[in-house]
């Protein structure tokens, strides 16, 4: 959801996402003049009474408690873009705008715009249910929000203990905090399965790690209730997490609900077709209703410690049919309906999605599946960043391939503003780009707290060091015509010629945008801040931590063709 008001000369625009709000800010020639930052207000949606938001950064000389947050009547936000991430979804947020002027020890408030703008995982007739949950970039706000939780992670890590500690024990020493860090994405996968209520239903998932015990539990539930289960899980010889699959999908294997996907490489979907049943003279007959896809395997990692989404597509009022689930539960059956004992061998898979797949990203909403020959795939995802015209977003997990990585540095003094996360910089992109209005981040994990606990040199297979596991890219996210990748497929190479994976291709839908592209930029946003203090700690940045005292902070904002520059014009929507 986005609303832009101006008032006064300066005006902001909002683009509300699941997870946070952006505000970006812009003022005219005069309004610049004096300008010492942007004092913001938000209208508490509990107590209706209005709350001065809080920044981090005083003005030189200015009495502050170092580390407390400082309102932002008092010191500023100087910067032409600004983001509130404490907040829920499926709530209404107002906000005040007003611009600092006078002195740092005598300010004056001009009243700006003020705009009002709803938070929201589901759209209007509840079709798309999008979640994420909030994992490592969140750890100040758990540190404070669950003191226990910490204090046990320390306790553990001195006196033994650590490496086993789960994330039920967290809960159980500080409750609440589980459901904190999942956000609801475990809660959305539970309630798709429950909602398959007995034998007039059927589920069919597929799914890389089939670990975590909730999920385990309500499947085999479903079972035992007569729901038509059928289930898809990685295996490969010689592999511990092949072992953990067959393990827990035992008891459906016993009743010939549940099928290995051997293959070479990895069966890396994570996806569940809910269905209808009916009795036909040809047997069962499914009728998909909702899918569930996304980046998040069935485990602790996905569920509580990497950056995941969950993507719902359920049928819509008045309709008879759900294409996005009809092309899941395809694929499916296709996979299923092999030789009987395992799923379809990987060289017919290729085979029977290149001729009943193939790409057309000019759909409005278009469901991809690999492996596929050609890197079709990614040529298409290579075009689509290529025609950006604004701006392009992105999260990514792994090494990518030269020819994405190229898409999305773009070419040198391009117009492009272009922001993004990756796990590791393996591909070496982390920092500035000053041929390019470019910026991007690496993950970085603190050695304490929660974060600590999400070290990857505790992790069994040497997997915890993936923070990242969202897998998106958001090209034109501040236009009227924005286009999301997102899903399994994490634009490589093995995923798109080896790999079982699926992935969205969303074109037009500004509100499915501003979810995802307002979760890129809080991952973004918490590893940037760290980026820079790593940078001010080494002496590479000026300014030592203070606000600016004068309206010279803005210089960098109105350079034509800086990175700064094309941030305001873009977000603001000038």
């Amino acid at each position: 959801m986005r609303a832009t008001k101006t008032e006064n000369e300066i005006t902001v625009k909002a683009y509300a996402g699941t997870t946070g709000v952006l505000l970006a800010f812009n003022v005219t020639a005069a309004k610049r003049k004096g300008l010492l930052g942007f004092s913001l207000e938000r209208l508490n949606p509990a107590t209706k009474k209005w709350q001065w938001l809080t920044g981090m950064m005083p003005f030189p000389g200015q009495q502050h408690d170092p580390g407390q947050p400082i309102p932002t009547d008092v010191s500023p936000v100087q910067k032409f873009r600004w983001s509130d991430y404490r907040v829920h979804a499926e709530t209404t947020y107002r906000y005040r705008v007003h611009g600092m002027y006078g002195t740092p020890k005598n300010p004056e408030l001009l009243a700006g715009p003020e705009v009002e703008v709803t938070t929201s995982s589901s759209d209007e007739d509840s079709v798309h249910t999008v979640l994420f949950n909030r994992a490592a970039g969140a750890s100040q706000a758990f540190s404070r929000d669950f003191p226990k939780a910490v204090a046990l992670i320390e306790e553990r890590r001195k006196h033994g203990g650590f490496a086993k500690l789960t994330v039920d024990e967290l809960d159980k020493a500080d409750p609440g905090c589980k459901a904190w860090l999942t956000r609801g994405v475990l809660q959305q996968i539970l309630r798709v399965i429950e909602d398959a209520k007995g034998p007039e239903w059927a589920l069919d998932i597929a799914i890389y790690e089939y670990e975590w015990h909730e999920i385990v539990d309500a499947v085999n539930a479903a079972s035992k209730r007569g729901v038509n289960v059928r289930l898809l899980y990685h295996a490969k010889n010689g592999d511990d997490q092949t072992e953990v699959n067959e393990g827990n999908a035992a008891p459906l294997a016993t009743k010939g609900q549940a099928k290995p996907r051997r293959t070479s490489a990895i069966f890396h979907d994570k996806f569940i077709v809910l269905s209808t049943v009916h009795a036909t003279a040809e047997g069962l007959e499914r009728k998909p209703v909702t899918v569930l896809c996304g980046s998040t395997n069935f485990t602790e990692n996905g569920l509580f410690r990497q950056a995941n989404v969950v993507h719902v597509v359920r049928t819509e009022n008045n309709k008879t049919g759900n294409p996005t689930a009809e092309h899941y539960e395809r694929v499916f059956e296709m996979l299923w309906n092999g030789d009987g004992t395992d799923a379809t061998p990987p060289g017919k898979t290729r085979d029977w999605i290149n001729k009943n797949n193939p790409m057309d990203p000019t759909e409005p909403f278009f469901s991809g599946f690999s492996p596929r020959s050609g890197e079709k795939d990614l040529n298409v995802f290579v075009d689509l960043i290529e025609a950006a015209k604004n701006d392009v977003l992105f999260a990514t997990a792994f090494v990518l391939p030269k020819k994405i990585v190229d898409a999305l540095i773009g070419k040198p003094n391009d117009p492009i503003l272009r922001l993004g996360i990756q796990n590791k910089d393996d591909n070496k992109i982390a920092g500035f780009h000053r041929d390019r209005t470019a910026q991007f981040v690496a993950t970085a994990l603190l050695k304490y707290g929660i974060e600590g606990w999400m070290l990857p040199e505790r992790k069994p297979g040497g997997l915890g060091d993936i923070l990242i596991h969202t897998k998106v890219v958001v090209v034109d996210f501040t236009s009227d015509t924005p286009v999301v990748i997102s899903g399994s497929h994490n634009l490589s190479v093995p995923a798109s010629s080896k790999n079982d994976e699926n992935f969205l291709i969303i074109r037009g839908n500004t509100d499915l945008a501003d979810r995802y592209g307002v979760e890129v930029m809080r991952i973004y946003d918490h590893y940037r801040a760290r980026w820079v203090a790593e940078q001010m700690a080494k002496g590479k940045f000026a300014g030592g931590g203070f606000l600016t005292p004068n309206n010279s902070w803005t210089a960098r904002y109105f350079k034509k063709g800086s990175l700064h520059y094309r941030d305001r014009l873009r977000f603001v929507g000038a």
